[in-house]
């Protein structure tokens, strides 16, 4: 029906469709991104991401229970996705590895670890989040390309800890946001590979390895 100024509010109102499942997820992500870029974690808060999503915060509260969640949420969805490597060769998969590390440090996911990190010691919440969540992809990339390289032999078993498993990007991770490098060159990462990381977990002359 048509009124005098032209068609109903009924026959005009459209309503856009309802964003569901990853659509609508990856549009809260990306706003909580955008938040903590601007504001930091100290004034992230879920009001300000459902606004920025154009949805409510019981959407939210339903797939992630706490700000330190999707903080950390966010975080991880900026991550480029990378195959673990499987050369059959300890230090070209490390190499690999550890660059891609490298490329993300400089990426989007970059800049919001640092906006995590310079805060997360004065935040308890999303410290343990950052532990339990943020880092266990890291830990079983590493721990799977040095699991192949002992069963090769070219590591020591007693290397398979999440420990020394994660050392070269732990130290990449220092250069990043210790040291306050913004490029990390490539020398850095074949000196934290050779010097260090493949002295530490190869076998000992007299096993049988390299």
């Amino acid at each position: 029906m048509s009124g005098p100024d032209g068609p109903s509010r009924a026959d005009d109102h459209r309503k856009a469709p309802r964003r569901r499942g990853e659509v609508l997820e990856q549009a809260i992500l990306r706003a909580a991104a955008e938040e903590l870029a601007e504001v930091g974690y100290a004034g992230f808060g879920i009001d300000r991401v459902a606004t920025r999503a154009g949805t409510n915060k019981t959407t939210i509260y339903r797939r992630w229970p706490s700000r330190a969640a999707l903080a950390v949420a966010a975080f991880r969805d900026a991550a480029l996705t990378d195959d673990v490597p499987d050369t059959g060769d300890l230090r070209t998969d490390a190499l690999a590895v550890l660059r891609a590390a490298a490329d993300r440090m400089t990426s989007r996911q970059g800049e919001l670890l640092h906006v995590l990190a310079t805060e997360m010691h004065s935040q308890p919440d999303l410290l343990r989040e950052v532990r339990d969540q943020l880092f266990d992809t890291s830990v079983t990339r590493w721990l799977t390309i040095l699991g192949r390289a002992i069963a090769r032999g070219q590591a020591r078993p007693e290397a398979l800890s999440p420990r020394i498993a994660t050392v070269a990007v732990d130290l990449l991770r220092n250069e990043y946001l210790v040291r306050g490098v913004t490029t990390i060159p490539d020398s850095t990462i074949t000196e934290i590979i050779d010097t260090i990381y493949l002295p530490l977990v190869r076998p000992h002359i007299g096993q049988g390895g390299e």
